[in-house]
């Protein structure tokens, strides 16, 4: 079952233009004229009950505003969106029980106030009884491993324990359907794994539906299968991530550690050099030519280690846009 319907998704914005000077000033006041920006055009898909999915894209592709839209913050131009069988802009309560955004530059918490606080004030908007908000929060508390934070002023607590806060708040009436715009922006690589760990278990436990943006790729390839790639507004690539590498990435990467060092001049007729680090270089290769250049080096360079591997997904993703391959 589709917990996540969207057809035909565009969204335009109308920006009034303004030439400089009094001249352009006085234009500006009485006869404004203004231009079309496109930010999100006719994207499709479908994500099932239970799916976590990752959304692709450079900076300006659409992705926050598609969030937006998905979660009712902004009204598309055109198209369908149905989210648990409600359209979101219509924000009806029965939707917003339903669902959760939570944005890593945001923050819902009181600054000032202990996290529990906020956390009551959501119970109360949301009609959890006490009851149940004791259970809910012990439950989240002991998974985020945030228990004794949270009688903390939130502006004491660290970056990465007030995403962790962050996520119980959002997440403290249960929603099916949770939207993740950048939730481990900022935050060190600890607790980066500690939120994807708590992320993962919170799906395989209430089998909630997630959709994920992040400029941190071990978040993409440690939750999501699949992925949605979004390019200047249009939906490029929807499926595996696995085949999103195949698919863009028809290379491998080759890393060498060498017994002296070697000049790039030299060194850049066997590939595309990635990096150079004393004796230790890294290449990319074509796959076809994988074979033939790898005798090559052996045969040519005095090679003390060899490894052969996929490039990191981010440079694959970070090459697509900037080659315009797409």
């Amino acid at each position: 079952m589709s917990t996540i319907v969207v057809k035909n998704l565009s969204k335009v914005y109308k920006v009034a233009v303004k030439k400089p000077g009094i001249k352009g000033t006085l234009n500006h006041f009485f006869n404004r004229t203004y231009r079309e920006i496109q930010a999100v055009k006719n994207v499709s898909f479908t994500i099932d009950s239970g799916e976590i999915v990752g959304f692709l894209g450079a900076n300006g592709a659409g992705k926050t505003t598609t969030l937006k839209m998905l979660t009712g913050l902004i009204h598309p131009s055109t198209g369908e969106i149905k989210i648990v069988g409600y359209v979101p802009f219509r924000r009806q309560p029965q939707f917003l029980t339903k669902m959760s955004l939570v944005m890593g530059q945001k923050q819902q918490l009181l600054w000032d106030l202990p996290a529990l606080d906020s956390l009551r004030i959501n119970a109360a908007v949301y009609q959890i009884p006490e009851q149940i908000f004791q259970k809910r929060l012990k439950e989240l508390a002991e998974m985020l491993s945030i228990e004794e934070q949270l009688t903390q002023p939130v502006r004491k607590l660290s970056l990465g324990q007030r995403m962790k806060a962050e996520l119980l708040a959002a997440l403290l009436h249960h929603p099916q359907v949770l939207f993740l715009d950048e939730p481990t922006l900022g935050l060190d690589v600890n607790a980066q794994a500690a939120v994807r760990d708590f992320l993962r278990e919170y799906n395989q436990r209430y089998q909630a539906t997630i959709l994920l943006t992040s400029h941190y790729m071990a978040d993409i390839t440690a939750l999501c299968k699949r992925v949605l790639l979004i390019h200047e507004g249009q939906l490029i690539y929807d499926g595996s991530l696995e085949k999103l590498v195949e698919k863009f990435a028809p290379y491998r990467e080759v890393k060498l550690e060498l017994a002296e060092t070697v000049s790039s001049e030299k060194l850049a007729i066997y590939g595309e050099i990635e990096s150079i680090q004393g004796q230790e270089v890294r290449f990319l290769v074509q796959q076809e030519k994988l074979t033939a250049t790898i005798a090559q080096i052996l045969a040519q360079l005095q090679v003390i280690d060899l490894n052969i591997t996929d490039p990191p997904i981010e440079e694959i993703i970070g090459r697509l846009f900037q080659s315009g391959n797409v």
